[in-house]
């Protein structure tokens, strides 16, 4: 399934090297004006070609409407645009129809789809069609900035360097809106410096790294939600999920509230004047799958990159014999800067859909 939601539908079509990738989002809701320069400068911060840390392929990433907006205000009609493939060397990949690369798609593919599957620049499974899901969540973000609600994240670790980690209880609107800005959201400016490093020496081994995206939303309503199976981090979890190279996601404390006693974990209430709060936000501003009103917060770990120029072991799919795979192309040493408006979108998507569970409106 190549579409999301339960009241907002997203649908993203094409392949990276076809004539163009695309998404169609329905039942939008209707009457928001839409900033296209907000929309482009989203789609820049993750559009390639833009800095040594990501691949050499230039593409615009320019966004063609072609329908759901009149004078930039949302219809309510099925909102749908394209983006025009510019900067294809599709047989840099003819070599992979036989030979799979390590860790990638190409194998479970290949057999899904019988080999009928477009292995150009990974076709379908490319990292490319985040372009028009970043489409999508800079017009949803935009809708949720006129209830005060702002989403923003960070490189929190790239090869093992961390960067300066959210207080996860105190959150401003303006620093997240600050980081969505940014194309490359990095808090601690020596932390940013050592990861370049680490990137540029994975790229000079002519090899990847991986890292962990932390992203958090603010003034999210209290009470939204469901508990068991379509709760906040269900929901945010499975768009997440179809982002290429997520391993693994954890909200709040995460994995660490496993090594804590309750009293650590535990987050005390207080009134903060008539709003309620709790003093530390280990739940990651969500329980039983319905929001407190504390920040959203949650990481997403990305693997490296699994396309590297270093000579690999594979196998042959016609000949059936062990075989070495040097694969060609223009790959992200780290996809983890390009990945945060990803993720951030992502988010934007679900938090709009969430609101709308609310008679479909918001």
């Amino acid at each position: 399934m190549s579409t999301w939601g339960k009241n907002l539908k997203i649908s993203i079509f094409g392949e990276s090297h076809g004539p163009a990738i695309g998404v169609v989002i329905d039942n939008l809701p209707h009457g928001y004006k839409i900033d296209i320069n907000e929309v482009v400068l989203q789609m820049g911060r993750r559009a390639p070609g833009k800095d040594i840390t990501s691949t050499p392929r230039f593409e615009a990433d320019t966004p063609v409407i072609q329908s759901g907006l009149l004078n930039n205000i949302t219809t309510g009609a099925p909102l749908c645009a394209l983006i025009y493939n510019k900067n294809t060397r599709s047989t840099d990949y003819n070599n992979l129809v036989r030979t799979p690369r390590p860790s990638h798609a190409d194998y479970p593919a290949y057999l899904r789809y019988g080999g009928f599957n477009d292995i150009a620049g990974s076709g379908h499974f490319s990292g490319r069609l985040t372009a028009p899901l970043v489409f999508a969540g800079a017009i949803c973000r935009q809708i949720l900035s006129t209830k005060n609600i702002v989403i923003g994240a960070h490189a929190y670790e790239i090869a093992g360097i961390k960067d300066t980690p959210f207080d996860m209880a105190d959150i401003t609107y303006e620093k997240l809106d600050e980081l969505s800005h940014r194309t490359a959201p990095i808090i601690n400016p020596d932390a940013e410096k050592l990861m370049r490093e680490s990137i540029e020496k994975a790229r000079m081994d002519c090899d990847s790294v991986g890292g962990i995206v932390e992203c958090a939303a603010v003034n999210m309503p209290a009470g939204i939600g469901s508990p068991m199976f379509d709760g906040v981090e269900n929901r945010i979890a499975s768009i997440i999920f179809g982002i290429p190279a997520v391993r693994g996601i954890e909200f709040g404390a995460g994995f660490a509230a496993s090594k804590m006693r309750a009293s650590e974990h535990n987050d005390p209430y207080y009134y903060d004047s008539d709003n309620i709060r709790t003093r530390t936000n280990n739940h990651g501003g969500a329980i039983g799958g319905i929001t407190s009103g504390m920040p959203i917060l949650f990481r997403v770990a990305f693997k490296p990159t699994a396309s590297i120029a270093k000579q690999q072991d594979t196998i042959d799919l016609i000949s059936k014999n062990n075989t070495k795979l040097i694969i060609k192309g223009r790959h992200d040493p780290c996809i983890v800067l390009r990945a945060i408006p990803v993720v951030e979108s992502a988010c934007a998507i679900a938090l709009l859909d969430l609101l709308m569970d609310c008679n479909g409106k918001i």
